[in-house]
């Protein structure tokens, strides 16, 4: 996946999540697109880390290729 690639699936994920913010604020609670809501969330961290990771890799000379998604429990302990 590339840096085009990731940024593309960003751009689709936030749709979704806003697409799901939506629901929730006209229809009230339902846990299925509460629960939706919070993976689009852990999937976006992902792919904002991952590109993160790619652009710092290549700014140091090394091979953004070599970047590897983390694993939910690592993103989510990112402070904003």
């Amino acid at each position: 996946m590339d840096d085009d690639d990731i940024i593309r699936r960003i751009g689709a994920l936030v749709e979704e999540e806003h697409s799901l913010e939506r629901t929730l604020a006209a229809n009230g609670p339902d846990e299925a697109a509460a629960e939706r809501l919070r993976e689009v969330e852990v999937a976006l961290d992902q792919c904002w880390d991952l590109l993160r990771q790619r652009r710092a890799r290549r700014a140091s000379g090394e091979d953004p290729d070599a970047a590897s998604v983390r694993p939910p429990e690592v993103v989510e302990r990112y402070q904003q």
